[in-house]
Parts: C-alpha cells; sequence; structure tokens
C-alpha cells in the first residue's frame, strides 16, 4: 500500500477501551506513514513504575506529578511495563485529575513536535489532541476483547483464565468511563471503527482509508 504525503504536522488520535486493538493499529499507521507512535497507556505505566521503585504512596498525587514532569517517553520498555503489578499501580494513579493534567500537556507536546504523530489511549482525541486530523475509536465486543487478551497472554507464556479476564476488561471500561476526568468516550467528530469481526489487515486497511481521506482534504 503506498504511502501519500500528509500535511505537516499531522496527528491521528486513536482511542477505544482495552484490547479493541488500538494499539496494534497504531504502531502499523505509525510505521506505514512514517510517523512517531506514543501509547499513552504506557506513560501512564511509566510513571507508576517510578512510584513503586521509590516506594512512594500511590495516593500521593504531588509526588506523582513531579514524576510525570521528568519522565522520558522515549525510553519506555513496553515488556518491563507489562508487568501486573506495574499495571495496578497505573490504574489507581491515572484517575488523578492532577496528573492527568500534566500527561496530557507532555503527550500534546510530543504529538505537537516534528511531522506529526499516532498517539493511542483513551482520552486522545477529546483531551489530548482534539485538534488532530484524523480520531479514530476503535471498539470490539467484550468477548472478543476477553479473547485476544487471552490469546496475549498465552503468546507471552502466562496462563490465562478467560472468566477473570473478562471480568477485570468489564471492570476496566467502568472505570474508564465512569471516571470523572476525561473519561473514555469518543470525539463528536470520531470514527468509529468496529474490529470485532475484522483482521488487523481490514482494521488497518479501513483506517488507512480514513487517514488518507483526511490527507488529500
Amino acid at each position: 500500500m503506498p504511502k501519500p504525503s500528509l500535511p505537516v504536522p499531522f496527528i491521528i488520535a486513536i482511542d477505544g477501551p482495552a484490547a479493541a486493538g488500538k494499539g496494534t493499529l497504531a504502531q502499523k499507521l505509525s510505521a506505514h506513514y512514517h510517523l512517531p507512535h506514543l501509547d499513552t497507556g504506557l506513560t501512564y505505566r511509566l510513571a507508576a513504575q517510578h512510584m513503586l521503585a521509590r516506594r512512594l504512596p500511590l495516593d500521593n498525587a504531588a509526588a506523582a506529578v513531579n514524576i510525570a514532569k521528568e519522565l522520558d517517553f522515549t525510553a519506555m520498555n513496553k515488556q518491563a511495563l507489562a508487568d501486573d503489578a506495574i499495571g495496578m499501580a497505573a490504574s489507581k494513579i491515572a484517575v488523578m485529575p492532577a496528573l492527568r493534567q500534566i500527561m496530557a500537556a507532555r503527550q500534546r507536546q510530543f504529538a505537537e513536535s516534528g511531522a506529526g504523530a499516532v498517539l493511542d489511549g483513551r482520552d486522545i482525541g477529546t483531551v489530548v489532541c482534539p485538534q488532530a486530523q484524523v480520531k479514530l475509536f476503535i471498539i470490539a465486543d467484550t468477548a472478543a476483547r476477553a479473547r485476544r487478551r487471552c490469546e496475549e497472554m498465552l503468546a507471552r507464556g502466562r496462563p490465562a483464565d478467560y472468566p477473570a479476564v473478562l471480568t477485570a476488561l468489564q471492570e476496566r471500561d467502568a472505570r474508564d468511563t465512569g471516571r470523572a476526568s476525561a473519561p473514555l468516550k469518543p470525539a463528536a467528530d470520531a470514527h468509529l471503527l468496529d474490529t470485532t469481526k475484522l483482521s488487523i489487515e481490514e482494521a488497518f486497511r479501513a483506517a488507512c482509508k480514513l487517514v488518507d481521506a483526511a490527507g488529500a482534504a
């Protein structure tokens, strides 16, 4: 698939619930359009990793904000940050409005530097980059997302309990959509992409059509 030229800077914002496929799609779009990629969920895991390493209380918003100001987004080890303890800690600090504010500012700075970027998360199109040229909101039914998450876990050599994974996703969805600060929801001008019955290549081609159309416009 040829890569068309895009205006500069060009920002692609991808939001959606866990295991809907937004991370894989973001990586493919990043490679295809030669734009840097930022997984904003990892930035919260990175902050949580620092909090745990320094034995700081996870309810200390001031400490979390100070850590967020010094994080290096270019030095994130996805494998190390996949640790369950870090994920649990990240979900606790991610609800802090003060932390979300500083994180959004830093993520926005990343997006607006250079040629643009592909960012994926849960509040990119609504809070971090409301000016993005393309906004995608990726969804899939919960059962499909639970199966995908189990497949990911098994591929990493970890045990996967489907009922437990399904329950965890449902609880995560409730937290993400119900939080007071930057809840998970599609931007008014976001393109909804349901990946329940799509392969990653099919989802990628559908997303490229939307990006190409916006670039041509």
